[in-house]
């Protein structure tokens, strides 16, 4: 057999594997198959739950808390009306309990929180870390915002920073709010000689106040889906629920954790 032949022999031995009936059909549902498992592994990606913070359920306050953190807190104003604070200190489960707490204290340029005093002097008497908020009013004056709180919130050594609690452009523009902000800021600064914690949601930091202010420290909310906040900045604080519930307390509680240990703690309060 000569060349020619044997080539043409090869070839035909060849072509005849290649059309052989069982390597077709597999060569035929081969796609299908690669088709199918792939399908099968996308929606099971997709079936996962997408949370990327585990949080885990505390019966004793009726939510579900970001694992991971070891010191817990609430907020508090008139909205709680007049609170057991005995039960609060008391509230305890996997030993996690109401570390802290910050209460509402006053609100533009002329107003208080009726139960501000009550709730400033209670919290003292139990023994938990407590700090004060103000809520500001971005149309009105910064500078006497800020001296509404100083003549209502008398500090002392192991309290926690004050708070300007920012959530709105009201009446005015981004401009005018970043601008009366500062001086609030600012005077809160020099008068109790440390620098004050900003309370705002993700979207109005993000929209309206910006890196002008990411030199403060930020006390972040974020309650709306269990998920940790995706924010471009570090934060101290995390309110990460509203309905928080304890037996013995009508009104639900504003939870928070504290982005830190106890040593981080102890270093941001009042000295």
């Amino acid at each position: 057999m000569d060349f020619c032949t044997r080539q043409m022999a090869t070839r035909t031995k060849s072509n005849k594997r290649t059309k052989d009936p069982k390597w077709s059909r597999i060569a035929y549902f081969l796609p299908v198959v690669l088709a199918l498992v792939i399908f099968l592994l996308l929606r099971k990606a997709c079936n996962e739950p997408k949370s990327d913070a585990p949080f885990a359920s505390y019966n004793a306050f009726h939510i579900k808390i970001p694992k991971g953190y070891t010191i817990h807190g609430i907020d508090v104003s008139y909205f709680q009306e007049d609170l057991p604070w005995s039960i609060l200190k008391q509230a305890n489960e996997k030993n996690t309990k109401i570390g802290f707490v910050f209460i509402k204290a006053t609100e533009g340029i002329t107003r208080q929180d009726k139960m501000f005093k009550t709730n400033w002097s209670n919290a003292k008497k139990a023994g938990i870390p407590h700090g004060a908020y103000h809520y500001f009013i971005a149309s009105r004056d910064g500078e006497k915002q800020a001296q509404n709180f100083i003549q209502n919130v008398f500090l002392e050594v192991g309290d926690l920073p004050p708070v300007l609690d920012i959530e709105h452009v009201q009446n005015t523009s981004k401009e005018q709010m970043r601008k009366e902000a500062k001086t609030w800021l600012k005077t809160i600064e020099a008068h109790y000689g440390i620098k004050p914690i900003i309370y705002t949601n993700i979207a109005f930091y993000r929209d309206c106040l910006g890196s002008d202010f990411d030199g403060y420290p930020l006390w972040i909310a974020h309650y709306q889906k269990h998920t940790f906040p995706k924010i471009n900045r570090s934060w101290l604080f995390w309110q990460h629920d509203e309905q928080g519930q304890i037996k013995g307390i009508r009104s639900k509680l504003d939870f928070n954790v504290f982005n830190g240990d106890s040593s981080d703690f102890r270093n941001i309060l009042i000295r």
